[in-house]
């Protein structure tokens, strides 16, 4: 389980949220994933959210591979 209070994971964090275009009001969004990187994660509804599922896994993912923990499991489809 992933530390969202470790400086090193917000570092990551604000990283990641700058690299994909999301606002670092929404990085709360993200914890949860962080917390849990191997459970399932939600996906794109269509619906034109904002922020969309996918953006908040793709911030989560790239979060993980800053900081040397890439998300093995569940194998994207």
């Amino acid at each position: 389980m992933t530390d969202v209070r470790d400086p090193r994971v917000q570092d990551a964090l604000q990283r990641a949220c700058d690299e994909l275009g999301l606002p670092l009001s929404y990085r709360a969004c993200v914890y949860p994933l962080l917390r849990a990187p191997e459970g399932e994660w939600p996906q794109c509804c269509g619906g034109g959210c904002y922020p969309c599922a996918q953006t908040l896994v793709d911030v989560a993912v790239r979060t993980l591979q800053l900081l040397g923990t890439p998300r093995t499991a569940p194998v994207p489809g």
